[in-house]
Protein backbone atom coordinates (compact mmCIF):
# COMPACT_ATOMS: atom_id res chain seq x y z
CA UNK A 1 0.00 0.00 0.00
CA UNK A 2 3.12 2.24 0.98
CA UNK A 3 4.49 1.58 -2.59
CA UNK A 4 1.30 2.17 -4.27
CA UNK A 5 0.90 5.85 -2.14
CA UNK A 6 4.03 6.70 -3.33
CA UNK A 7 4.16 5.89 -7.11
CA UNK A 8 0.67 7.39 -7.17
CA UNK A 9 2.24 10.65 -5.76
CA UNK A 10 5.26 10.43 -8.30
CA UNK A 11 2.95 10.41 -11.21
CA UNK A 12 1.12 13.57 -9.79
CA UNK A 13 4.27 15.49 -9.45
CA UNK A 14 5.43 14.18 -12.59
CA UNK A 15 2.43 15.41 -13.90
CA UNK A 16 2.29 18.65 -12.65
CA UNK A 17 6.47 18.98 -13.47
CA UNK A 18 5.33 18.13 -17.47
CA UNK A 19 2.54 21.07 -17.29
CA UNK A 20 4.43 23.50 -15.89
CA UNK A 21 6.79 23.15 -18.60
CA UNK A 22 4.65 23.02 -21.14
CA UNK A 23 2.90 26.45 -20.65
CA UNK A 24 4.54 29.19 -22.40
CA UNK A 25 6.11 31.94 -21.02
CA UNK A 26 5.50 35.60 -21.62
CA UNK A 27 7.84 38.58 -21.73
CA UNK A 28 6.55 42.14 -21.80
CA UNK A 29 8.49 45.42 -22.86
CA UNK A 30 6.31 48.04 -22.19
CA UNK A 31 5.61 51.57 -20.66
CA UNK A 32 3.54 52.72 -17.23
CA UNK A 33 0.55 51.12 -18.57
CA UNK A 34 2.57 47.31 -17.83
CA UNK A 35 4.37 48.31 -14.14
CA UNK A 36 3.45 47.20 -10.81
CA UNK A 37 5.72 47.86 -8.11
CA UNK A 38 7.65 44.70 -7.49
CA UNK A 39 7.34 43.14 -10.41
CA UNK A 40 9.83 44.28 -12.71
CA UNK A 41 12.91 43.52 -13.80
CA UNK A 42 15.01 45.48 -13.05
CA UNK A 43 13.61 46.87 -10.01
CA UNK A 44 14.91 50.11 -10.86
CA UNK A 45 12.28 50.93 -13.44
CA UNK A 46 10.08 53.65 -13.02
CA UNK A 47 6.75 52.25 -11.67
CA UNK A 48 2.96 54.13 -11.77
CA UNK A 49 0.85 51.26 -10.80
CA UNK A 50 1.06 50.80 -6.65
CA UNK A 51 -0.51 49.04 -3.88
CA UNK A 52 -0.97 51.81 -1.94
CA UNK A 53 -1.77 54.08 -4.82
CA UNK A 54 0.20 57.36 -5.80
CA UNK A 55 -2.13 58.12 -8.62
CA UNK A 56 -5.47 58.51 -9.28
CA UNK A 57 -5.95 54.76 -10.09
CA UNK A 58 -8.47 51.92 -8.57
CA UNK A 59 -6.09 49.06 -9.53
CA UNK A 60 -3.96 47.88 -6.54
CA UNK A 61 -3.32 44.46 -7.03
CA UNK A 62 -1.11 42.92 -9.16
CA UNK A 63 -3.91 40.32 -10.00
CA UNK A 64 -6.00 43.45 -11.74
CA UNK A 65 -2.93 44.14 -14.14
CA UNK A 66 -3.60 43.30 -17.77
CA UNK A 67 -0.68 40.86 -18.25
CA UNK A 68 -1.57 39.32 -14.82
CA UNK A 69 -4.57 38.59 -15.74
CA UNK A 70 -4.00 37.76 -19.33
CA UNK A 71 -1.30 35.16 -18.21
CA UNK A 72 -3.04 33.75 -15.07
CA UNK A 73 -5.85 33.03 -16.66
CA UNK A 74 -4.77 31.89 -20.29
CA UNK A 75 -2.27 29.39 -18.50
CA UNK A 76 0.71 31.18 -18.87
CA UNK A 77 4.27 31.88 -17.36
CA UNK A 78 5.39 35.47 -16.48
CA UNK A 79 9.49 35.09 -17.78
CA UNK A 80 10.43 38.64 -17.62
CA UNK A 81 8.42 42.43 -17.04
CA UNK A 82 10.87 44.83 -18.20
CA UNK A 83 8.42 47.79 -18.58
CA UNK A 84 9.42 51.75 -17.43
CA UNK A 85 6.58 54.42 -16.78
CA UNK A 86 7.07 57.30 -18.62
CA UNK A 87 9.36 55.46 -21.38
CA UNK A 88 9.57 56.06 -25.63
CA UNK A 89 10.22 54.16 -27.92
CA UNK A 90 12.60 56.45 -29.16
CA UNK A 91 15.15 57.91 -27.30
CA UNK A 92 13.53 61.42 -27.21
CA UNK A 93 11.31 61.89 -24.48
CA UNK A 94 9.15 64.43 -22.88
CA UNK A 95 10.28 67.91 -23.07
CA UNK A 96 12.83 66.78 -25.58
CA UNK A 97 15.39 65.21 -22.71
CA UNK A 98 17.51 62.25 -23.99
CA UNK A 99 15.58 58.59 -22.97
CA UNK A 100 18.43 56.45 -23.77
CA UNK A 101 19.03 55.33 -20.78
CA UNK A 102 14.94 54.15 -20.62
CA UNK A 103 13.84 53.96 -24.13
CA UNK A 104 12.52 50.56 -25.55
CA UNK A 105 15.32 50.17 -27.76
CA UNK A 106 17.78 50.12 -24.71
CA UNK A 107 16.09 47.34 -22.80
CA UNK A 108 14.87 44.90 -25.78
CA UNK A 109 17.49 42.85 -25.35
CA UNK A 110 16.39 42.76 -21.97
CA UNK A 111 13.66 39.88 -21.64
CA UNK A 112 14.90 36.15 -20.89
CA UNK A 113 14.28 33.55 -22.82
CA UNK A 114 10.41 33.49 -23.29
CA UNK A 115 8.24 32.01 -26.31
CA UNK A 116 6.20 35.19 -26.77
CA UNK A 117 6.64 38.50 -26.37
CA UNK A 118 4.10 41.85 -26.42
CA UNK A 119 5.41 45.19 -26.83
CA UNK A 120 3.17 47.73 -25.13
CA UNK A 121 4.83 51.39 -26.51
CA UNK A 122 4.41 54.41 -28.25
CA UNK A 123 2.06 55.84 -25.93
CA UNK A 124 4.84 58.32 -24.51
CA UNK A 125 5.74 59.26 -28.24
CA UNK A 126 2.58 60.16 -28.67
CA UNK A 127 2.03 62.13 -25.37
CA UNK A 128 5.74 63.72 -25.43
CA UNK A 129 5.64 64.76 -29.13
CA UNK A 130 8.54 62.99 -30.23
CA UNK A 131 9.77 63.76 -33.55
CA UNK A 132 7.83 61.24 -35.92
CA UNK A 133 10.70 61.09 -38.82
CA UNK A 134 10.49 59.05 -41.91
CA UNK A 135 10.36 55.71 -42.36
CA UNK A 136 13.75 54.13 -42.48
CA UNK A 137 14.58 50.50 -42.57
CA UNK A 138 18.15 49.77 -42.87
CA UNK A 139 21.03 51.77 -41.92
CA UNK A 140 20.08 53.49 -38.52
CA UNK A 141 22.31 55.96 -37.53
CA UNK A 142 22.32 57.40 -33.78
CA UNK A 143 20.61 60.30 -34.69
CA UNK A 144 17.82 58.78 -36.67
CA UNK A 145 17.26 56.58 -33.32
CA UNK A 146 15.76 59.68 -31.50
CA UNK A 147 12.63 59.83 -34.24
CA UNK A 148 9.63 57.15 -33.83
CA UNK A 149 9.61 55.62 -37.14
CA UNK A 150 13.29 55.03 -37.76
CA UNK A 151 13.40 53.79 -33.88
CA UNK A 152 10.57 51.03 -34.12
CA UNK A 153 11.29 49.76 -37.33
CA UNK A 154 15.20 49.60 -35.74
CA UNK A 155 13.51 48.00 -32.60
CA UNK A 156 11.18 45.10 -34.58
CA UNK A 157 14.07 44.51 -37.12
CA UNK A 158 16.36 44.00 -33.81
CA UNK A 159 13.73 41.76 -31.94
CA UNK A 160 12.95 39.37 -34.68
CA UNK A 161 16.82 38.28 -34.83
CA UNK A 162 17.45 38.30 -31.26
CA UNK A 163 14.19 36.64 -30.65
CA UNK A 164 14.15 33.57 -33.20
CA UNK A 165 11.20 31.30 -32.80
CA UNK A 166 9.78 33.68 -30.66
CA UNK A 167 6.33 34.90 -31.59
CA UNK A 168 5.95 38.90 -30.85
CA UNK A 169 3.23 41.07 -30.61
CA UNK A 170 2.93 44.99 -30.52
CA UNK A 171 -0.39 46.11 -28.72
CA UNK A 172 -1.05 49.70 -30.03
CA UNK A 173 -2.97 52.07 -27.45
CA UNK A 174 -6.21 53.73 -28.23
CA UNK A 175 -6.13 57.73 -28.36
CA UNK A 176 -3.37 57.95 -30.07
CA UNK A 177 -2.89 60.24 -32.88
CA UNK A 178 -3.74 58.85 -35.96
CA UNK A 179 0.35 59.77 -37.52
CA UNK A 180 1.26 57.18 -34.63
CA UNK A 181 -1.12 54.91 -35.51
CA UNK A 182 -0.61 55.01 -39.42
CA UNK A 183 3.05 54.63 -38.66
CA UNK A 184 3.12 51.83 -35.94
CA UNK A 185 0.75 49.25 -38.28
CA UNK A 186 2.69 50.63 -41.10
CA UNK A 187 6.15 49.33 -39.27
CA UNK A 188 4.39 46.23 -38.21
CA UNK A 189 3.20 45.27 -41.04
CA UNK A 190 6.66 45.69 -43.19
CA UNK A 191 8.24 43.04 -40.41
CA UNK A 192 4.80 40.90 -40.47
CA UNK A 193 4.70 41.29 -36.30
CA UNK A 194 1.09 41.25 -35.54
CA UNK A 195 -0.68 44.78 -34.02
CA UNK A 196 -3.41 44.24 -31.97
CA UNK A 197 -5.61 47.43 -31.97
CA UNK A 198 -6.81 48.22 -28.86
CA UNK A 199 -10.54 49.98 -28.48
CA UNK A 200 -12.76 51.25 -25.68
CA UNK A 201 -10.39 50.73 -22.93
CA UNK A 202 -11.42 52.69 -19.77
CA UNK A 203 -9.01 54.81 -18.29
CA UNK A 204 -8.10 57.20 -15.03
CA UNK A 205 -5.02 59.69 -15.25
CA UNK A 206 -4.47 58.63 -18.92
CA UNK A 207 -4.50 54.86 -17.33
CA UNK A 208 -6.08 51.25 -17.63
CA UNK A 209 -8.33 51.53 -14.39
CA UNK A 210 -9.60 47.82 -13.22
CA UNK A 211 -12.22 47.64 -16.02
CA UNK A 212 -9.91 48.75 -18.63
CA UNK A 213 -7.19 46.27 -17.46
CA UNK A 214 -9.64 43.94 -18.15
CA UNK A 215 -10.96 44.55 -21.19
CA UNK A 216 -6.94 44.72 -22.48
CA UNK A 217 -6.87 41.19 -21.69
CA UNK A 218 -10.07 40.42 -23.16
CA UNK A 219 -9.33 41.86 -26.23
CA UNK A 220 -5.32 40.34 -26.80
CA UNK A 221 -7.22 37.22 -25.78
CA UNK A 222 -9.44 37.37 -28.88
CA UNK A 223 -7.04 38.59 -30.95
CA UNK A 224 -4.74 35.42 -30.01
CA UNK A 225 -8.02 33.12 -30.75
CA UNK A 226 -8.98 34.68 -34.44
CA UNK A 227 -4.95 34.88 -35.51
Amino acid sequence: MKIRTLLLLFCMLTCSFSFAQSSKSISILGDSYSTFDGYLQPDTNYVWYYAVPKQQTDVTSVRETWWHKFIKENNYRLCVNNSFSGSTICNTGYRKEDYSDRSFITRMKKLGNPDIVFIFGATNDCWAKSPIGEYQYEKWTKKDLYSFRPALAYLLSNMIDYYPNVKIYFILNNELTNEINESTKAICAHYKIDCIELHNIEKKSGHPSIAGMAEISKQIKEYMQKN
